[in-house]
Parts: C-alpha cells; sequence; structure tokens
C-alpha cells in the first residue's frame, strides 16, 4: 500500500513490544507506564502485526495496528474468518499525513490475503471509521441496577448450585471459555451475531490474567459459577466489589466483568445471587447485548438506569463471499447496487437470491436494482440488528419499491440481538 513519503509499512515482531507499548500510550493516554505494561501479558497475534516507520525500520513507530485472525465469528447463522483491527494508533507527532488511511488500505489487503471476507473493529472514536466503510453492526447496553432489584421468576432457578470462589486462571479459564464459546450459539438454532469469543492464545491468556494494575482500586477478580444438578457448568460471572460507606451504611458496587448464562433458570439464579451479596447497593455491567436475559428479567428496568452505545463494527471486504456465508431470515430475490471508495471490487450490482432461513446466491447483474446503498450501510446491516429499512428512514438507503425494502429488511434481519460482551 502506498504511504506518504518518507513513511512506510512494516511488520512488527513481539521483540519491539515496547515501541507498541510506547505508541498505545502517546495514542491512548493512561497512567500506567510502559515498564508496568510490559509485564501484562500481550493479546496481539505477532504475525499480523504492523507499524509504520519514517525512516529505517528501527525508529519509533509514528503507527501500528494489529488484527486478530478470528476464524468463528458469529453472523446470522454462521461462523465466518474475519479479520479483527484493533490496536489501531498514531502517534500526535505524526498525524494528519495519510498514516492511518494508508493502514487501513493494507488490513484490507491483508484480510483479503488471508481469506476473511469481513472486518471488525470497535471504536474508540466513533467517527472515524465510517469513512474507512464500516458500519455500526450492533449496539450494547450498560446498567447499574440496585441491590436487591426484583426479577420476575423462571422455573427452576432455585435448584441450581451456586459456587462463589477468587479468581484462578488454570482452574476457572477452561470453564469460562466453555461456556462463553458456548453461548454464541444460544438459542440453538438462531445463535447471537457478533459474540466474538477468545479464539487465540494470546487472547485467552491476556484476558483470564488478573493484574493489579487493571484493578483499579477494587479488590481482586471473583467468580460465580452456576451447576446444573449433574454439576455441569452452565452459567458464570466475574467480578470485583468495591467498598463505600455513607451516612446510612454500606454503599460498596459489584462491578460485574461478564456475566454469561446457557440457559433461562441459569440466568436468573446468577444475577439473584449478584443482585444481593452483603455491604453492597448497586451491581454495574456494561457491554450487554441489548436483548440480554437481563433486561427482560427485571421487573423495572428503569430503575437499572440503562445506557446504550455503540458496540461493533463491521467492514465487508469481500462483497459476496460475505453476502453467501451468512443466512437470511427470509425469502429474497433483490438487486442491490453498492458503492465503494476505497475498495472497486465491490462496487456494482448484485443479484442477491435466498430461501428463508439458507444461504444466498450472489450474482454480478446488469438489472436495474431494488436497492442502492453504500458499503457502509451494508456492513451495518450484517449483523442482523440494524434493518434496511431503519437505514432507508435515514436517508441512507434508496428503495425502488416498498415491496422490495420489505423483503430485503426482513431477511437481512436476525431475531437475536448481535453484540459481543468484551472490549478487543
Amino acid at each position: 500500500m502506498p504511504f506518504p513519503e518518507p513513511y512506510r509499512l512494516i511488520p512488527v515482531p513481539s521483540e519491539r513490544l515496547d515501541d507498541v507499548l510506547l505508541l498505545d500510550v502517546w495514542a491512548f493516554p493512561t497512567s500506567d507506564t510502559v515498564q508496568a505494561l510490559r509485564e501484562l501479558p500481550s493479546p496481539l497475534s505477532w504475525d499480523r502485526t504492523y507499524g509504520v516507520v519514517r525512516g529505517s525500520d528501527e525508529e519509533p513507530l509514528a503507527g501500528f495496528h494489529g488484527a486478530y485472525p478470528l476464524r468463528a465469528y458469529p453472523v446470522p447463522g454462521a461462523e465466518v474468518s474475519c479479520g479483527w483491527l484493533t490496536w489501531v494508533g498514531v502517534h500526535p507527532g505524526h498525524r494528519r499525513r495519510g498514516i492511518l488511511r494508508g493502514m487501513i488500505e493494507h488490513h484490507f489487503a491483508d484480510c483479503l490475503a488471508h481469506g476473511e471476507p469481513i472486518s471488525g473493529l470497535m471504536a474508540a472514536e466513533t467517527p472515524i471509521y465510517g469513512r474507512f466503510g464500516y458500519g455500526m453492526a450492533s449496539t450494547q447496553v450498560s446498567l447499574t441496577i440496585p441491590r436487591g432489584a426484583a426479577l420476575r421468576p423462571v422455573p427452576g432457578s432455585s435448584e441450581l448450585e451456586v459456587a462463589l470462589e477468587e479468581w484462578d486462571a488454570a482452574t476457572h479459564g477452561p470453564i469460562v471459555a466453555s461456556i462463553h464459546r458456548d453461548y454464541a450459539r444460544v438459542p440453538e438454532g438462531l445463535g447471537r451475531p457478533g459474540w466474538a469469543t477468545r479464539e487465540t492464545p494470546e487472547q485467552r491468556t491476556a484476558r483470564e490474567t488478573d493484574a493489579p494494575i487493571h484493578r483499579g482500586g477494587k479488590e481482586a477478580l471473583r467468580v460465580l459459577l452456576v451447576r446444573a444438578g449433574d454439576g455441569t457448568p452452565v452459567a458464570y460471572a466475574t467480578f470485583r466489589r468495591s467498598s463505600s460507606w455513607g451516612r446510612a451504611g454500606a454503599e460498596g458496587t459489584v462491578h460485574v466483568r461478564e456475566a454469561v448464562a446457557l440457559t433461562a433458570p441459569a440466568a436468573h439464579r446468577m444475577w439473584s445471587v449478584l443482585l444481593d451479596l452483603d455491604l453492597t447497593s448497586k451491581v454495574q455491567i456494561a457491554n450487554l447485548p441489548v436483548d440480554d436475559p437481563i433486561v427482560s428479567l427485571l421487573v423495572d428496568i428503569r430503575a437499572a438506569v440503562p445506557d446504550y452505545q455503540d458496540n461493533s463494527w463491521i467492514r465487508i471486504v469481500d462483497l459476496p463471499a460475505a453476502l453467501s456465508q451468512r443466512a437470511y431470515a427470509g425469502d429474497v430475490d433483490v438487486v442491490i447496487e453498492v458503492t465503494d471508495a476505497m475498495l472497486p471490487a465491490n462496487a456494482g450490482r448484485w443479484r442477491v437470491h435466498a430461501e428463508a432461513w439458507g444461504h444466498a446466491a450472489v450474482e454480478r447483474t446488469e438489472a436495474e436494482p431494488d436497492l442502492v446503498l453504500d458499503i457502509r450501510e451494508l456492513g451495518a446491516a450484517h449483523l442482523g440488528s440494524v434493518t434496511l429499512s431503519s437505514l432507508a428512514q435515514a436517508g441512507l438507503v434508496t428503495a425502488r419499491t416498498p415491496e422490495a425494502l420489505r423483503q430485503a429488511s426482513a431477511a437481512w434481519s436476525w431475531p437475536v440481538a448481535a453484540g459481543a460482551n468484551w472490549i478487543f
């Protein structure tokens, strides 16, 4: 990929971790030092890490980006290869020189070379990535739930066994990883699009490490496990508590890192315990899919102060491959006309034909388009949570007929909200 002179792209090996961290603390201000961050396990896949230098390879990095090579990324009705863009940063002394665009162009080429038809990311700043064709494909909700909040009853909940333990990566890591992975396929036959799991060893090790530097004054990591009658773990929550005292007494907070349940009774049992821990007054959790079970279980959702934000952003890199790999929730036979300023191979008219719950045949056509849209909007709709009809109402999709929009919007949607519950 061409970079503005005198900059150029180089591969970055693990031996240059300090250089990566130095750039990272410039791009993302933190109170942590490079020396302290160096002690943490790195989540990066070093064969997919790249830097930008000005001059020799040994120069300090002016820019950096990496990719997580996901091979089981959930999309509607399938698990596919995805190049997850991460650790994107440009040193403040080298901004406004085209470095970011050069890195994004390289990332797209790298995805294509590795057979990854889509790219995903979580945006530190939401205005940035739309101009590169990423669409906001899912949202998340954060909750602050009062202690003792009432839950709707679920049969079988009280019969499940609960254990509260101090986190031990060797003991609990495999249990958490298994439940987290299985949740991508719940409900059976549908699954949750966007539910990315820790696929690489580096991601798992980094996620499972309870480093004091990340505790923020809270206690060491705890884990809550819910087991079925045969002893099989069916839910977990990882959390920390912080202590606070007010005039009326204890006002501590339960900071839930993750709460995942494979069954409805397990979800009810897990939350019943989290909402009744001594010396606490509230439970906080972020990064929940908007239809997470707790949203429906709470009798008073307003008391939980829901706060919504963007979650996953999707960029379609290889249009025919991406559209043929996912499933569709209804019969569809439409011609879409797509614009793509960065990847011209995606641009043009495509016929998409699929039967309900099946995969599509996608082929070029000269027929008149039923829908006209940019690749950004196609990425936004790819996980099934952002509808084509909502984009059309915003003026971002043009439909030739109401019937074409109705058919396409229903087919591209999915019954389960997309979303991941961790930032990576």
